[in-house]
């Protein structure tokens, strides 16, 4: 692994990597100002290293979480949008979901678009945007109008919902995807060979069972949500930890955390051949202590690349391994050193050309984002 010099300064922090469908890797993640306050930033991978940073967006106002955390997509006609939550009350956990459109490479951006339009000051993030066509966005969230508010069920369930987000703004219709999830694990998407998106996130079950939840956005139809593996995590708390989900050729590949006793946490993978339609039996990935905050990636010889927070000696290691397509699973190996702390967020992977881009949060003096680069054998 190589480190490369990062375009993000001090008091950063939430990487997020993204590649559009012409092969161009984009970095975006919050920086603090100089009067603290926070600004969304983004730069273009260039072949040898990083471009010089742009500004997205900055507020006074939002809502920033070390789980919870911005992102860009990329569309087929070089449309870019970002997201980042903003807060719509006084309450802690009142804060709605803002995107912004640039249609010139990011030199300008579209004043902010809130796709959930309740209205209820209450929580709306975990946001998944996935290109659907060349000018239109599928995007995911977590929605807690039904949790709280006046006119609502207070004390009722965060549900998962999608939209869909024209690149001239226009938003579709609201439908609810699933209605009891877990309340902060990740969602994550991705759009497949045949053109289908799918969706994986962590379920809830009324006897609070939190396993992985899929669905399947074909046609324009979403199909009924299904558990991955059954796993029988209970567990009355959300653990946020969500599950990472890649698309490569007929390769799809899903990693997640989860635990099977009071004792033994794994990170696991599951692999299907056949776009999604399938997925093989759980991969135990771990080294015995994990701590999950999982990334995956499909390489372009349909192996996939998982990376993962281990805890060590001395704090945690981001850790890779490799489980190659005739099913061989490589010998992990420790990436950068990281903390245990939620300060390190999550890794981030993306591909570029036959290397690897990984992100990370470096809590271990003041916070700053780094970025390196792994060959892979």
């Amino acid at each position: 692994m190589a480190e490369i010099d990062s375009p993000a300064g001090l008091h950063s922090s939430v990487p997020n990597l993204v590649r559009g469908d012409d092969g161009k890797v984009y970095l975006s993640w919050i920086e603090l100002d100089a009067a603290a306050n926070p600004t969304l930033r983004f730069s273009v991978w260039q072949g040898g290293g990083w471009s010089r940073a742009r500004t997205i967006a900055a507020g006074e106002d939002w809502f920033v979480n070390w789980a919870d955390f911005p992102s860009m997509a990329v569309l087929a006609d070089g449309t870019l949008a970002a997201h980042w939550l903003a807060k719509s009350g006084p309450d802690t956990y009142a804060y709605d979901v803002n995107i912004v459109i640039s249609r010139d490479g990011g030199e300008s951006w579209s004043d902010p678009i809130v796709p959930h339009r309740d209205g209820v000051q209450t929580e709306h993030g975990f946001v998944s945007m996935v290109p659907l066509t060349p000018q239109r966005l599928g995007l995911f969230w977590l929605d807690g109008r039904e949790m709280a508010g006046e006119g609502h069920a207070a004390g009722g369930d965060m549900a998962l919902r999608f939209t869909t987000l024209d690149a001239d703004g226009t938003l579709g219709l609201e439908q609810v995807v699933d209605s009891r999830v877990c309340e902060c694990c990740q969602t994550d998407a991705v759009r497949t060979m045949a053109g289908d998106v799918i969706l994986v996130y962590r379920d809830r079950s009324p006897l609070e069972v939190r396993d992985i939840g899929i669905a399947r956005l074909s046609g324009g139809e979403i199909s009924d949500p299904e558990i991955l593996h059954a796993d029988n995590w209970r567990i009355k708390g959300c653990p946020v930890n969500g599950p990472a989900i890649d698309a490569g050729g007929t390769t799809v590949a899903v990693a997640w955390f989860t635990q099977s006793s009071l004792s033994s946490t794994h990170v696991r993978l599951a692999i299907s051949r056949d776009g999604g339609r399938s997925f093989g039996d759980p991969i135990p990935i771990d080294e015995g202590h994990p701590l999950g905050r999982v990334a995956v990636l499909v390489l372009p010889d349909h192996s996939v690349l998982v990376a993962w927070l281990e805890s060590a000696e001395e704090g945690a290691e981001i850790r890779i391994r490799i489980v190659r397509p005739d099913g061989a699973i490589e010998q992990s190996f420790a990436a950068a050193p990281t903390r245990r702390s939620r300060a390190s967020g999550f890794p981030q992977l993306a591909l570029v050309g036959d290397q690897v881009l990984l992100a990370w949060t470096d809590a271990s003096d003041g916070s700053r984002v780094r970025t390196a680069r792994i060959n892979i054998p």
